[in-house]
């Protein structure tokens, strides 16, 4: 079973062991300065490239080959093409350099916020040879960038490597301020934690809202929720584990690093982490990782959703992204040190990474904004809509050290004595993990936890790249001027300290009192998405972006418009599901069930033996009935006013207040019948069936 397992692994990536068996040694060569140094790729060399990665393809068992990219869509696409062409009376291979460099797909059939009309078709996709290729369902995948006949960026990806390329030559410099000339390339690692729940296919299937909306749009909350802290890390159900084998050995095979699955808190809520890798893979792998998952749960009789909040009243799932700095030669930056020159670098990077946070944390909060988030952030278990940093009381003791000229070395590990002489003693760590906390200090890394579930990770990551590029090129230019390394450090981290201390918090995020400090502090509270969303047109974040040429100004213009156009229409497309849900099922079985407690009343009259009790059910069924009618009116009353809306700022915001508020109410009403109606007559499966028969 050992050798299996490592035999599996990447069995369909043209890895390196598969570029060293079909390419010729100067080509790999070639290719893997490429990768290492993000140099230009020759022309013939690609050609030669394609030519292996075509021949190892066709072996694995692939039929066509797709340039395999990430739009604004939260998904990915990509056009199939033939790796057979006809030639006289027979076939032939064919697959070029040009072929595997550059595709050609229509630009103006996905969001482009205004950057394409329908008319001006033309977009490219370009090969990323820093992510590996693979066979997937009889196709070669080659990831790969997309944008518009102008250049401007369509996708997720191309800003990422834009934003990866503006962080390494920004960390370069300034590790080069600080006497480390042999670092040459800085690149960003992540490590996306994935949340998600399972639920059985027949009671999905039996659900307008979870089918098209991802998420139950109404439902009585359940006797039993996740009261008994009974789920979390608990027994893997016998139909979850086998998905979840089944889940791990694809991805695996895909070269995608899973490493742990455990039940989440909620019933029926799950996790998978993977390892880290570079942040342009790791996005590739997460969305690979997503897609995957839908496609293997229905292949096993369930469901797999994805939404920030699928349930009302229990844990919504969200994406814990696990950000750090690796140097070419495999020096974490975010690790600390026994050594005082290292543990003062590591100290210096930690302040840059506060200074970002703090001047940059609305953008930060807009990459984690979605219509679905606005449902999870702030409640069970989810961090608030308040970007803070947590360090631990040791690591903030140690940067005021450092500000104050004082040593900065690490304090002596203390040891945790059980009180049971066969176990072994504990080795304490620096500080606790702070799970409210959204941007936390974990041992080695930052982990950002506000993301939802069914985000790309891309965005927050060109955030963090673009914003640390830009402080580490403010530290660099003030290491450069000094005449004393060590005591401008201390300068840069006292500054910091005092400039952007505001933003360290290592309390309890969930708060009143914290959210009432933030405000205190000036920290940025934005409760909404659609608040959120108007940061990526701040003319400070305009600038940052172009001066990392990470974003051109149009470009950010145009993220916003498509992501307000997206709130509206998940937002629409939720209340037309609920419109319909109502007028069709739910409505129609309370009247019926009203009408059948009528006709009891009338009978035990009929008797002479009337029930105060039956009497009391029907008043409360007539009532919830109109009440019903009335909101379902009032919520097709706003639908209809929501599509006059030209202004898309103005449009999003209605959505958001208006439209939601009136369904918050339909469902308060919807629910309220649940838990007075005769189970058997209920139209839809429960909370309890949902969450319960996995």
């Amino acid at each position: 079973m050992g050798m299996d397992l490592i035999e599996l692994y990447g069995s369909r990536v043209f890895n390196d062991a598969a570029m060293r068996k079909y390419l010729a040694p100067a080509v790999y060569e070639s290719l893997r300065r490429t990768q290492r140094e993000g140099l230009p790729l020759d022309f013939d060399i690609a050609q030669a490239v394609a030519e292996g990665m075509a021949k190892w393809a066709v072996e694995q068992g692939a039929t066509h080959y797709t340039h395999w990219f990430q739009p604004l869509t939260n998904i990915t696409a990509g056009k199939h093409d033939a790796f057979l062409e006809p030639l006289g009376d027979g076939a032939a291979l064919v697959f070029s350099g040009k072929a595997l460099i550059r595709g050609e797909p229509d630009a103006s059939s996905f969001p482009s916020g205004g950057l394409r009309a329908t008319f001006e078709a033309r977009g490219y996709t370009a090969w990323d040879p820093t992510s590996p290729a693979f066979v997937r369902d009889g196709t070669l995948y080659i990831p790969t960038a997309f944008c518009s006949y102008g250049g401007e960026a369509l996708d997720q990806k191309t800003p990422l490597l834009r934003s990866m390329e503006a962080v390494s030559a920004a960390a370069v410099r300034l590790l080069h301020a600080l006497g480390e000339p042999g670092v040459t390339c800085v690149t960003p690692t992540v490590g996306s934690e994935q949340e998600y729940f399972l639920i059985d296919r027949a009671l999905y299937e039996k659900r307008l809202d979870l089918k098209i909306c991802g998420r139950t749009l109404l439902g009585a909350r359940p006797p039993k929720g996740q009261e008994l802290d009974d789920h979390y890390c608990g027994r893997i159900r016998l139909r979850v584990s086998d998905y979840m084998h089944a889940l791990d050995r694809e991805l695996w095979s895909l070269g995608v690093p899973a490493k742990t699955k455990h039940n989440e808190a909620a019933p029926a809520q799950h996790e998978l982490a993977p390892m880290y890798d570079q942040a342009n893979i790791a996005c590739d792998h997460n969305q690979l990782t997503m897609e995957l998952m839908r496609i293997i749960a229905k292949q096993k009789g369930l469901a797999c959703l994805l939404h920030e909040k699928p349930f009302s009243g229990i844990n919504g799932s969200g994406k814990h992204n696990n950000y750090s700095l690796i140097t070419n030669d495999g020096q974490n930056l975010l690790s600390q040190s026994d050594d005082p020159a290292r543990n003062r670098r590591f100290l210096l990077i930690l302040a840059a990474f506060i200074e970002a946070v703090d001047e940059y944390a609305d953008l930060l909060r807009a990459s984690a904004a979605c219509a679905g988030n606005d449902q999870r952030l702030g409640g069970c278990e989810a961090p608030p809509a308040i970007i803070s940093v947590f360090l631990g009381e040791s690591l903030t003791r140690a940067l005021f050290s450092m500000a104050q000229g004082v040593s900065a070395a690490g304090e002596e590990r203390r040891h945790i004595h059980t009180g049971v002489s066969a176990l072994p003693d504990l080795e304490q760590d620096d500080s606790d993990r702070n799970r409210t906390s959204p941007f936390a200090f974990t041992g080695n890394k930052f982990e950002f936890r506000m993301l939802g579930s069914s985000q790309s990770i891309a965005l927050t990551n060109v955030v963090l790249n673009t914003a640390l590029a830009e402080v580490f090129g403010r530290f660099a230019g003030r290491l450069e001027a000094a005449e004393n390394n060590e005591a401008a450090m201390a300068a840069i981290v006292a500054d910091v300290l005092r400039d952007h201390g505001r933003v360290i918090f290592n309390g309890d995020n969930y708060s009143d009192a914290w959210v009432q400090e933030a405000k205190k502090r000036g920290l940025p509270v934005i409760n909404s998405t659609v608040e959120a969303f108007d940061c990526l047109i701040a003319p400070k974040n305009i600038a940052l972006f172009e001066h990392h040429q990470v974003f051109t100004e149009t470009e950010c213009r145009s993220r916003r418009e498509i992501l307000l156009e997206n709130y509206v229409k998940t937002t629409a497309i939720e209340a037309a599901t609920m419109i319909e849900m109502v007028r069709r099922q739910i409505y129609p079985a309370v009247a019926h069930y009203a009408g059948e407690i009528a006709g009891i009343v009338n009978a035990m009259r009929t008797a002479g033996a009337p029930s105060a009790s039956a009497i009391r059910l029907l008043d409360a069924l007539a009532a919830l009935t109109d009440q019903i009618d009335s909101e379902l009116d009032a919520l097709r009353d706003a639908y209809a006013r929501s599509q006059s809306i030209e202004q898309p700022r103005a449009h999003a915001e209605f959505m958001r207040t208006t439209l939601r508020g009136c369904m918050e109410s339909l469902r308060a009403a919807c629910d309220a019948a649940e838990t007075v109606m005769d189970g058997e007559r209920w139209p839809i499966p429960t909370y309890t069936d949902l969450l319960l028969r996995v």
